[in-house]
């Protein structure tokens, strides 16, 4: 019987080209445990998120490869991931926390909040352990939408947060009464940040995504200096207006040099459930205009849906209570994308573009 070669097996995956790195699966030392036996062959292939969106044409392009190795009459190729972790220079590291998404926008009412909860759990339908620190201070809905009614439990001087469908939450809604306005000045809001960045036991995480206050003031600006960012998000709806706002939020992380991930387009459009016909409530193209004058990455578009929002007023956001549908497929499109420009900024091999916004 004749005994497949373990060198041409490691030349085939070495003409693998993984499609953000730009490099080849052996190259990159993505292939682990390989393994031999008469005509079957398995091997790992190690990704740089667990919520990366190419596993699939990974595969296949293995497949393809080894199809040329003669001898193989089964492959068994799995997947694991260790997540990689930016450098924060300046900044104190959030312990057990591996990368930190700020998702921000110009003004309130764009859906910045529900943005948050579908991406973070897309992110860990995908297969990533996520967290949510609500930042935004004055408006904190996050547990509210996550269904979550535990509060945190204090272990000597950690505070233990709660979770709901899995995602683990800081927010100043357990530390306040209900409806009980925050009537707070920059400096105690500079304090409070600081608390959520290193008295809260998070826990190993591969994603924290920060929900911002709305605007550029001084919470904004706490945040974008005092946690370690890995990049930002702008969320806007597709308005005219709205490329005015987005430069403004762009801006401030561009002052204070956190790479922006990209922009997303909320309340895209709506289809009548009756009818089906399409209607652009707030124009269209508003959030794909912005990114392209602004030169950063347009994500992707969320229409206005019912769905979206009874799921944010129950507890039960669209992307748990109908996982299958294509409106959570659109946030799991975008948190891949996300994920997969974290990765190759942490590896340094194609920086994130902070953003041009010169005349």
């Amino acid at each position: 019987m004749s005994t497949v070669s373990e060198e041409l097996v490691w030349s085939a995956l070495g003409r693998v080209i993984e499609p953000d790195f730009k490099k080849d699966l052996v190259t990159l030392k993505m292939i682990e445990n390989l393994k031999i036996d008469g005509g079957n062959l398995s091997f790992t292939i190690v990704l740089t998120t667990p919520a990366c969106p190419l596993k699939d044409e990974m595969k296949n392009a293995c497949l393809a490869s080894l199809a040329s190795v003669p001898g193989i009459t089964n492959t068994e190729i799995s997947f694991t991931a260790r997540t990689t972790g930016g450098s924060f220079t300046g900044k104190t590291p959030i312990p057990g926390v591996k990368n930190v998404i700020a998702v921000s926008s110009g003004k309130g009412g764009v859906g910045k909040s529900t943005t948050s909860v579908n991406l973070a759990i897309a992110l860990s339908q995908m297969g990533a352990k996520v967290g949510i620190m609500d930042a935004d201070v004055y408006g904190p809905n996050i547990p509210m939408m996550l269904g979550i009614t535990d509060t945190p439990r204090q272990v000597d001087k950690k505070l233990f947060p709660p979770s709901g469908h899995g995602i683990t939450v800081m927010s100043m809604a357990f530390m306040v009464p209900p409806g009980t306005p925050l009537i707070w000045r920059g400096p105690m809001l500079h304090g409070i940040i600081q608390q959520f960045c290193q008295d809260i036991a998070w826990g190993d995480l591969d994603y924290l995504v920060v929900d911002m206050p709305p605007g550029t003031g001084d919470a904004q600006l706490s945040l974008a200096q005092l946690v370690p960012l890995s990049g930002a998000i702008i969320v806007t709806t597709p308005q005219e207006v709205a490329l005015s706002d987005s430069r403004r939020g762009l801006a401030m992380f561009q002052k204070v040099n956190v790479p922006i991930l990209g922009i997303v387009e909320n309340m895209s459009s709506f289809v009548c459930p009756h009818c089906h016909e399409e209607t652009d409530i707030f124009s269209k193209g508003g959030g794909e205009k912005a990114a392209h004058e602004l030169h950063v990455p347009f994500l992707g578009r969320i229409p206005i849906d019912l769905s979206i929002r009874e799921g944010g007023d129950s507890g039960h956001p669209i992307a748990v209570a109908y996982p299958e549908s294509p409106l959570t497929q659109s946030y799991r499109d975008i948190a891949g994308k996300l994920a997969s420009a974290i990765s190759i900024s942490n590896a340094g091999a194609i920086p994130i573009q902070i953003g041009n916004f010169g005349g």
